[in-house]
């Protein structure tokens, strides 16, 4: 197994569907109790664990997949809203240096909530033409709706896979 991508790169088929879409709003649906399960009741030795050498700790991965989702979710609603908006790149190893990082990870569970929540009803109401809809990223280029769902799905299982690699050793 290849620790850094525990469950493989994202792949996205060539055509997302809608089919494809509720397979991964079935993940994102379940999420954050799954990950609650993970890491709720854990000691700060235990937070502190990482799922390999130099990689962040399990503290500053619950941290960052809130982080994340919520820059994800947000490239979203731009994309559906706005015709092929431009956004910034999201530092994400500087974000796992703030302060708010050190949180208890309750907070972040709690935002994570929130925004699968909203996730959810936004991917619900989707349409094949809105799969397409597109915002442009300042490094990764033109980005679908339909790709950025795949991703939200993928980035959260791919971090849990951390988390309990980090939580066997």
């Amino acid at each position: 197994m290849d620790v850094k991508y525990p469950i493989g790169k994202l792949q996205v088929p060539e055509t997302v569907t809608l089919n494809d879409i509720q397979k991964w709003l079935e993940d994102i649906s379940t999420y954050t109790e799954r990950l609650r399960n993970e890491v709720a009741s854990l000691t700060d030795e235990e937070l502190s664990k990482t799922y390999r050498e130099g990689s962040w700790t399990v503290r500053q991965l619950v941290h960052h997949i809130a982080d994340s989702q919520l820059n994800m979710y947000q490239r979203l609603k731009l994309a559906l809203t706005d015709d092929n908006p431009k956004v910034p790149e999201f530092i994400q190893d500087e974000w796992a240096e703030l302060p708010d990082s050190k949180l208890p990870v309750d907070s972040s569970l709690k935002i994570l909530e929130g925004i699968n929540e909203h996730v959810i009803a936004l991917g619900n109401s989707l349409t094949e033409k809105q799969l397409t809809r597109v915002f442009t990223h300042q490094v990764n280029g033109e980005i679908s709706v339909g790709t950025k769902i795949a991703k939200l799905s993928w980035h959260e299982e791919h971090h849990l896979a951390h988390i309990k690699i980090a939580l066997s050793k």
